[in-house]
C-alpha cells in the first residue's frame, strides 16, 4: 500500500491545485461551468486523499507538504509565475516538516 498511498496523495494534490485553478478561471471569466468543473475536481480530491488509511494527523501533515510542492511547481511551470526565493525556502521548510511527520516516529531523539 505504500506506493499506492503516495500515488493517491499526489493525485489528490493535482486535483486540489487544478480544481482551485479551474474555479479561479471560472470566477474571473464569469464562466459558471468552469466553477462547477472545479468543484467536482475538489470533491474528487477529498475522495483521493482519504483513500490513504493513515491516522488523520499524519495523513494531512504529509499531504500539506505534497500539496505545497505541487502548488508551487504548478505556479512556476504551468502558470509561468516568478517564484521568489523566500517561497522556495518556505517550501523547503514545509517539506522538512512533512518528512518529520512521516518518518519521525522511527527516529530516536
Amino acid at each position: 500500500m505504500a506506493v499506492l498511498a503516495w500515488l493517491f496523495l499526489f493525485a489528490a494534490a493535482a486535483l486540489e491545485v487544478g480544481g482551485d485553478a479551474v474555479i479561479r478561471k471560472g470566477l474571473w471569466g464569469n464562466e459558471l461551468t468552469l466553477v462547477g468543473v472545479g468543484a467536482a475536481m475538489l470533491a474528487f480530491y477529498g475522495i483521493s486523499v482519504n483513500m490513504v488509511r493513515w491516522d488523520l494527523s499524519k495523513l494531512l501533515g504529509v499531504y500539506v507538504a505534497i500539496f505545497a510542492t505541487v502548488a508551487v511547481l504548478y505556479g512556476r511551470f504551468i502558470l509561468k509565475e516568478q517564484i521568489p526565493p523566500s517561497t522556495w525556502f518556505g517550501l523547503g521548510v514545509i517539506i522538512l516538516g512533512g518528512l518529520i511527520i512521516q518518518f519521525g516516529p522511527g527516529l530516536k531523539l
